[in-house]
């Protein structure tokens, strides 16, 4: 049967086991993230919110691939993604019945890909909800991911692809200030994802580069501190252009402070773990390793 194409290995793994990781926390790390399977099949953000989503599915079920591990009930993990899926709309939902919108259509088409599962119920209602709904570029940026993951061009690419380039500074690069490499790491994935040209790409990568803050993560702008959501954005890019941060063994040592005790990941130094911070690292992880 049909399958979702899935495009660049670097968007998707196979369930190999992050190398750069110490055996014992990444064993760790999976270990948490099975606790978070609910009884429905889905994944919940946390330990401390105990309902299933589709966002932290998504995110769980990534995040074992990469460190190698095993979905306690994978059979009702798909049956989860597809109880989010609304065949009238054509989008999904964070919960069954939910109501539908642009990001979490696009993660159900990633998780959907990232379980295997038959394409044909979704591909084609998906693809067209995207194309008719898409709005602001942070919508941008996911969708296109999601058509990478379903190996199409989208229809609106080449007016997304206009609306992102309204957004660049002369230099090629994004954002202004301690936002730059957030900003730039985030419109060049999107931009490549379309099929589109990376317009000074030196700069566009000191940019991403030059970001890389004391602790050695990225961060918001006007935020002192490092994140993990903006450290996969500028990771992403930086992968995608074949290239790497400048000090990576920083770069390590912030991935290592977001570390806790019952074995999952914090978006921050500090912060509680989640599924998707444990997914960034994972994530960050592979690319390190990989190039």
């Amino acid at each position: 049967m049909k399958r979702f194409l899935i495009f660049g290995l670097s968007l998707f793994v196979t369930a190999l086991p992050v190398r750069g990781e110490a055996p014992e926390r990444q064993k760790a790390a999976v270990a948490y993230l099975q606790k978070l399977q609910q009884k429905d099949g889905g994944f919940a953000p946390s330990v401390d919110l105990p309902k299933s989503s589709l966002r932290a599915t998504s995110a769980a079920v990534k995040a074992l691939n990469h460190f190698g591990g095993e979905i306690p009930d994978k059979a009702a993990c798909a049956d989860f993604v597809k109880s989010c899926f609304g065949k009238e709309s054509g989008g999904f939902a964070d919960q069954p019945s939910g109501k539908p919108n642009v990001e979490v259509t696009a993660v159900g088409v990633m998780v959907v890909a990232e379980l295997k599962l038959t394409a044909e119920p979704y591909e084609a209602r998906v693809a067209k909800y995207l194309d008719e709904n898409v709005k602001t570029f942070e919508e941008i940026r996911i969708v296109a991911a999601a058509f990478e993951a379903m190996g199409k061009r989208p229809a609106q690419a080449d007016a997304w692809l206009k609306q992102i380039a309204e957004l660049r500074n002369e230099d090629g690069t994004f954002g202004k200030g301690d936002g730059a490499a957030r900003d730039t790491g985030g419109a060049v994935a999107a931009v490549i994802r379309l099929g589109g040209k990376v317009e000074h790409p030196d700069a566009v990568l000191q940019a991403m580069k030059s970001g890389q803050r004391p602790d050695g993560g990225f961060g918001m702008q006007d935020s002192p501190l490092s994140d993990l959501g903006t450290s996969y954005r500028v990771m992403r890019s930086l992968h995608m252009l074949q290239s790497r941060p400048e000090d990576v063994d920083r770069l390590r040592a912030f991935l290592d402070s977001c570390h806790n005790a019952d074995g999952g990941y914090g978006v921050a130094k500090g912060k509680p773990s989640s599924a998707s911070g444990t997914y960034y690292v994972s994530s960050i992880l592979h690319w390190i390793d990989e190039k």
